[in-house]
């Protein structure tokens, strides 16, 4: 928030509220957290489930270009392969444009961007970015824009992005919401560290306490300062059994910018304080 300065006359807080909406509306910028739904209330955020061509992963972030709304999920749950066509420069792909249901929402979605369409469309090459690059943005529908509220359930935040990528033993945040739990919601909220920053940068091996299941794909990671660091990619089997894979946000996004004329989209911080005292270190 902007602290207010002393000494002034005081502006109605009503006032107050509708002027920085307005302010941020001529600059093209997200609305300020306020403008969203209660997260207690909220039937749109991170968390929830999205479902395309039958595939269900678990959303991770609330993204604005300061007029649309997009949630996102991981580029490989458009995939139409395999689990283990992970290879985003060469795995077939739903193309932008198809519907994607979300849960809690009214109308269906959009696919307004996929790393993969968009690294096969520009004929990427590098090997860490055809392997890690996973990220994908979902147009919500104008209708359900009352429904969203950024924050990541439990955790609170994100209070930012992470551009400086994370070292070992860290300790991250997550919070999968695989219907494979049975709606059991205690079990959603994962913490756990980091094994380092590998991949030229593009992915972040962690273990968690309970490692992520099939559902998960998609679901948001947050660093110890509660700042947005990557996208649930894959669960690894060699050479760390049982380890996730986390597809590093920033770079997924830079990447975005460069090859797309999404280049006005951003993070939406949350509006609930990042805590990660919550639950018990675990590991």
């Amino acid at each position: 928030m902007t602290p207010r300065t002393p000494h002034r006359r005081r502006v109605p807080a009503a006032l107050a509220a509708l002027g920085l909406a307005l302010v941020a509306v001529l600059a093209g910028a997200p609305a300020p957290a306020s403008a969203y739904a209660p997260a207690d209330t909220a039937t749109i955020h991170p968390g929830v489930q999205m479902f395309t061509d039958g595939a269900q992963c678990t959303a991770n972030f609330v993204f604005s270009d300061g007029t649309d709304l997009y949630i996102g999920y991981a580029a490989h749950c458009a995939g139409l392969g395999e689990a283990t066509d992970t290879d985003g420069c060469l795995a077939g792909t739903l193309p932008v444009g198809t519907p994607v249901e979300i849960d809690g929402a009214s109308q269906p979605g959009t696919l307004a961007y996929s790393s993969w369409a968009t690294m096969q469309a520009v004929g990427e090459t590098d090997p860490d970015a055809c392997a890690y690059n996973d990220l994908a943005l979902v147009r919500i529908d104008p209708a359900d824009h009352d429904k969203v509220n950024p924050s990541v359930p439990h955790w609170g935040g994100p209070t930012g992005i992470n551009t400086t990528g994370v070292g070992a033993l860290t300790r991250v945040y997550s919070y999968g919401n695989s219907s494979l739990r049975q709606g059991i919601t205690l079990l959603s909220p994962k913490t756990g560290v980091s094994l380092g920053t590998t991949g030229g940068g593009w992915t972040h091996p962690l273990y968690t306490v309970s490692p992520g299941i099939p559902g998960d794909s998609g679901s948001a990671f947050l660093d110890a300062q509660g700042r947005a660091l990557g996208v649930l990619s894959t669960l690894a089997l060699a050479p760390l059994p049982l380890s996730n894979n986390v597809s590093d946000l920033n770079k997924g996004l830079e990447y975005m910018r460069a090859h797309t004329t999404l280049d006005a989209i951003s993070l939406v911080p949350g509006d609930l304080a990042f805590d990660g005292d919550q639950l018990p270190l675990g590991l």
